[in-house]
C-alpha cells in the first residue's frame, strides 16, 4: 500500500470516474486504474462497484476513503514540518473568498502579500460558505477567508477582524434624516437584500427579526451583488445594509446616504479559516499577519456587536 494508491482511490471516490480522476491525478488512466487495482488485490476488497455509473464505493470502501483521507493529510504534514523547520513559507495554497468580501477585502492585501511572499503560488476563488465548508473538508482548500462563526467541528476559525453594517439610506425614505441609526429602526419589509446563499443576507434578516417580524407576503426585491443594491436603492425601491469596506470607494454623493449605527454597531466577524488537521500553518499564519496589520488601519470601530452569518 503507498500514499499515490490512498491519492488515487480518493480522486475516483469524489469524480466518480477513472478517467476524470486520472485527469485531476495528470497520471494515463490506465496507470491510475493498475494502482488502485493493486491496492484492491493487496487488501483482497474491491473498493469500488464498477458495475454502477457513475462508479460508487462499496461500504468497505467507504471506510477505507474515510481512513485515506486522515493518512493522505498526515503525509501532507511531513512536508509541512520540514518547510517549517527550514523556514520556508512557499508552495501552492488554494483559498477561497466570499462575494461580500472579495471585492473590498483582496485588492487591499493581495500585491502587499505577493510581494512579501514571492514562493507562495495562490490560486483564489470566489465562493459561498456552503462551497468553502465543503472544499475545506474535502481537501480542496487550504484556507478561506469568510464570515463567522460557523460553528463547524471540522473548521477552525481565526478572527481577522469585524465589519461594522452600515445604512444605505436614499433620499425620501423614512430613515434619510436619521443622523445615527437603531437596530429597531430596520424593517425587512423595506430593505433590499442579496440573494439566497449569501451569508450577508442571512446577518442581515438575523438582525432584522430580532426586533421585527417579517411579513412573507410583502413585495421583496433581492439581487446578486451589493452595487446593484446600491443602485436599486437610488431607484427608490428601499434602503440597504452595506458591509464597512465596501461604502469607502463610494462617490461623494452617494456617501451622502451612508447613516452608520449607534454603539455597539452591528458587524460581522471575518476570521480566516481552516481545517482542523492545521496543514500550511506557516502560510496561514503570514496571511493572518499581512491582513490583521493592513485592517487595523481600514477600520477604526471599536464597540461593535456581532451578527450572526447562519440562517435562522
Amino acid at each position: 500500500m503507498t500514499i499515490t494508491q490512498l491519492y488515487y482511490v480518493l480522486a475516483v471516490a469524489e469524480q466518480q470516474n477513472f478517467t476524470k480522476a486520472a485527469e485531476t491525478c495528470f497520471v494515463t488512466q490506465p496507470t491510475l486504474s493498475m494502482q488502485i487495482q493493486k491496492l484492491e488485490d493487496e487488501l483482497d476488497v474491491l473498493i469500488f462497484d464498477r458495475s454502477k455509473k457513475p462508479i460508487e464505493l462499496t461500504e468497505v470502501g467507504k471506510k477505507i476513503v474515510s481512513q485515506a483521507k486522515n493518512i493522505v493529510n498526515e503525509s501532507y504534514r511531513i512536508q509541512d514540518i520540514v518547510d517549517q523547520e527550514k523556514g520556508f513559507i512557499g508552495g501552492e495554497f488554494r483559498l477561497g473568498i466570499i462575494p461580500t468580501i472579495m471585492p473590498t477585502l483582496l485588492p487591499m492585501f493581495l500585491k502587499t502579500f505577493i510581494k512579501k511572499y514571492p514562493k507562495i503560488k495562490l490560486k483564489i476563488e470566489e465562493l459561498t460558505t456552503d462551497e468553502i465548508i465543503s472544499r475545506i473538508k474535502e481537501g480542496h482548500l487550504d484556507a478561506a477567508i469568510a464570515a463567522t462563526p460557523l460553528e463547524n467541528e471540522y473548521i477552525k476559525e481565526r478572527v481577522l477582524y469585524f465589519e461594522p453594517f452600515v445604512g444605505y439610506i436614499p433620499e425620501h425614505h423614512r430613515l434619510h434624516n436619521k443622523q445615527k441609526l437603531n437596530t429597531t429602526d430596520l424593517e425587512i419589509d423595506d430593505m433590499l437584500l442579496l440573494e439566497d446563499g449569501h451569508c450577508f443576507r442571512d446577518g442581515v434578516i438575523n438582525l432584522c427579526k430580532a426586533f421585527k417580524t417579517q411579513n412573507e407576503d410583502q413585495f421583496q426585491l433581492e439581487s446578486g451583488s451589493i452595487e446593484t443594491l446600491i443602485k436599486l436603492s437610488n431607484e427608490g425601491l428601499g434602503m440597504t445594509l452595506l458591509p464597512y469596506l465596501h461604502t469607502l470607494d463610494l462617490s461623494d454623493t452617494a456617501k451622502q446616504n451612508l447613516h452608520y449605527f449607534n454603539e455597539p454597531s452591528p458587524a460581522r466577524e471575518v476570521s480566516l479559516l481552516y481545517h482542523k488537521s492545521e496543514l500550511k500553518m506557516q502560510i496561514i499564519d503570514a496571511m493572518h499577519n499581512v491582513i490583521s496589520g493592513i485592517i487595523r488601519g481600514a477600520i477604526k470601530f471599536q464597540n461593535v456587536n456581532i451578527v450572526s452569518p447562519l440562517p435562522k
